[in-house]
């Protein structure tokens, strides 16, 4: 993995990712599945199978705490809710994506930050091979230790298509994970206005 960087353009990240050796395991992978790599169809596919991997896992060389970095002094202590954020992750044991939406909140201590970097941080910390339950984490000790707050929660709900496509095939089947630090974990009124805020 390559050092995290504090932000990167496409151009950067063609030079962090082996586009070339990935190409090269495509055309590997078609020819084991008994395919020709190079009929019309297929020629093209390792550059953009290449090309959307480098997409997909940009996560790997950013960090996602520089959002976190400018914030607002208020005295604002209540929660702020950012539901429905949607997303799309890798998952790391078959390489194939889960998609859902994550609901972050949390309670200020002090400062806050804007609404969008939220969104951006849950985008990123997807953007690399992953599991449900340990981007759940992620997203909420990241906002917990940038911005100091009282509480945070964080509930992820998706689809997996590992589940939905092969295996079990059991389509539409969700997976929910939480996360809650702080006021949320010791507060079961402050817990309960979360859950009923983010109910359907």
């Amino acid at each position: 993995m390559s050092p995290r960087q504090k932000n990167i353009d496409t151009e950067e990240l063609e030079k962090l990712v082996d586009l070339a050796a990935i190409k090269d395991a495509v055309r590997t992978i078609l020819s084991a599945v008994g395919e020709d790599p190079d009929r019309p169809g297929l020629q093209d596919t390792p550059r953009r199978v290449a090309e959307m991997y480098m997409e997909m896992f940009a996560g790997l060389h950013v960090d996602p705490a520089r959002h976190l970095e400018v914030v607002f002094p208020e005295t604002y202590d209540e929660m702020v809710l950012i539901r429905d954020i949607p997303f799309t992750s890798m998952c790391e044991h078959h390489l194939l994506p889960f998609s859902g939406v994550a609901h972050v909140a949390y309670i200020p201590n002090g400062k806050v930050t804007g609404l969008s970097k939220i969104a951006r941080v849950v985008e990123e910390i997807a953007r690399r091979p992953q599991v449900q339950e340990r981007m759940t984490q992620q997203v909420a000790d990241l906002i917990s230790g940038h911005l100091n707050t009282t509480g945070v929660a964080v509930v992820v709900s998706a689809e997996h298509s590992c589940m939905s496509i092969r295996g079990i095939k059991k389509p539409g089947s969700k997976t929910v994970t939480s996360a809650l630090r702080g006021l949320f974990k010791t507060s079961q009124s402050t817990r309960a206005e979360f859950m009923a805020l983010i109910a359907d």
